[in-house]
């Protein structure tokens, strides 16, 4: 009878116990190595995202300062702009004062036009 029963025996058990022991030691090694190298893919994902965080911060910065450029651009064209319509209407009036034979008008307007 202890012949049929060598299959429970404490040796066979201890082998089994070491073999499954084994199988789980590779199974925790294996899913270790993924874990790792997914982690590895997950930190180059977040550098790539970082360095296009930082691509699109010195893109907003520099579209911040073209839009400065352009908004002191405006704002001198809008100046010269009222610059010239105060010469045109100085000028228009010049004329409409000599027209109407008031040449002392049209001279002082005449020196107010040269001091703009």
């Amino acid at each position: 009878m202890s012949a049929l029963n060598t299959t429970s025996s404490p040796t066979m058990r201890r082998s089994r116990f070491r073999l499954k022991r084994k199988n789980a030691m590779k199974s925790v090694t294996t899913r270790f190595r993924r874990l790792k190298t997914d982690m590895e893919e997950i930190s180059k994902e977040q550098e790539s995202i970082k360095e296009g965080q930082r691509q699109v911060r010195a893109k907003f910065e520099a579209i911040q300062e073209e839009c400065e450029r352009l908004r002191e651009e405006t704002n001198n064209i809008i100046q010269q702009s009222a610059m010239t319509q105060i010469r045109l209407g100085l000028m228009f009036n010049i004329l409409k004062a000599r027209e109407e034979g008031n040449f002392a008008k049209a001279s002082k307007l005449t020196q107010l036009l040269r001091s703009v």
